[in-house]
């Protein structure tokens, strides 16, 4: 009996039932696994990535499995494109969302004196000002629910400096510093801001990575 009411408490504890959730790079990686850990939560969960195709795989994916999810493509390094992200989100969940996932990044490995204009416009662009704008578009969606959450998915090379990684780490870098500033200016809209910096988890950039590195996964 005391198990099954700790059971029932540990439930609701983390439920997120009658919740919405925008999670953006969710087709893959640590996305698409966060989309559907929030769903498996009970939430309904608005994902994006660039590739159409890419997002109706995992929504029938995710219908199998009875989660309601919904998803459109944006590129995210598109200013266009994100407003009109946030108006489809606005639509779906009736103008309010209760967690935006800021997952979507990409990265370029070279060293500092072989980057270019572009690699810096676009790393920048889609890991750090992306985040930032998305935020603010969805500020009054996430204030008007009452209970707004925000996560920024960042990297340890945001944290220490790492090989081939100068843009890639200052953007990391900026996010970090950024989710503190609005932590503290969003407190009062009852909006949390947090930042969670993995370390070495098996993905596709990973493996880019480390063959550059020229080192073998398996010593991972």
């Amino acid at each position: 009996m005391a198990e099954t009411k700790l059971s029932c408490l540990k439930d609701q504890r983390w439920s997120l039932h009658g919740m919405t959730a925008l999670v953006t790079g969710g087709t893959r990686g640590i996305g698409h696994a966060i989309a559907e850990e929030l769903a498996e939560f009970g939430a309904c969960v608005h994902i994006c990535s660039r590739n159409q195709q890419d997002i109706d795989k995992c929504l029938d994916e995710w219908k199998s499995k009875g989660f309601r999810m919904t998803g459109s493509a944006c590129d995210v390094l598109s200013r266009d494109q994100r407003q009109n992200l946030i108006k489809t989100v606005a639509s779906t969940f009736h103008g309010k969302l209760n967690i935006l996932v800021n997952n979507a990044g990409t990265s370029t490995h070279k060293k500092i004196v072989d980057y270019t204009e572009e690699d810096l416009t676009t790393i920048m662009g889609t890991n750090f000002e992306s985040g930032y704008h998305l935020c603010q578009l969805a500020h009054p969606l996430l204030k008007t629910s009452g209970y707004g959450s925000i996560v920024f998915i960042s990297s340890i090379s945001g944290l220490k400096a790492l090989p081939l990684c100068s843009i890639y780490g200052a953007s990391r870098g900026a996010m970090n510093q950024f989710t503190k500033n609005i932590a503290l200016e969003w407190a009062k809209d009852n909006i949390r801001a947090n930042v969670v910096a993995p370390g070495t988890i098996m993905t596709r950039s990973l493996e880019t990575y480390m063959s550059l590195l020229h080192i073998s996964l398996d010593k991972l």
